[in-house]
């Protein structure tokens, strides 16, 4: 199951963090369809956000097909955007992971090596 982690100081609506903590997971194959997400209870009880917050990003996953509600079970994953490449176990992973150890072995912070990324993304993309 996901935990989530809200950042108030990110300047990113706590809905939307929660969105995209979601499709991030989906992303890379931490959930899956039929996964059961946190309840809305159960997100507040851990980040201590309104209950109001965590039905709009539900509803949001919901609106985009993602997600979808079953009323006295929760709400599943519909659909993953999981691709093989990003496995755990990929080699364009490791190969991620080989240029991240070596970033930091260079001395690159985290701030270093995201502007970096984002650089590279930018001319790629």
């Amino acid at each position: 199951m996901i935990e989530f982690r809200i950042d108030r100081r990110s300047g990113v609506a706590t809905y939307l963090q929660l969105v995209h903590q979601v499709k991030h997971a989906l992303r890379l194959g931490l959930l899956e369809a039929g996964d059961r997400l946190p309840t809305a209870r159960e997100v507040v009880a851990a980040t201590a956000v309104n209950p109001n917050t965590v039905l709009k990003a539900y509803r949001e996953l919901e609106r985009e097909g993602l997600v979808e509600p079953r009323p006295g079970l929760g709400t599943f994953v519909r659909r993953s955007l999981a691709s093989p490449a990003a496995a755990a176990d990929s080699p364009l992973r490791r190969d991620l992971e080989a240029w991240m150890a070596a970033a930091r072995a260079e001395g690159l912070t985290r701030d270093d090596v995201e502007a970096l990324v984002k650089a590279v993304i930018d001319t790629q993309y």
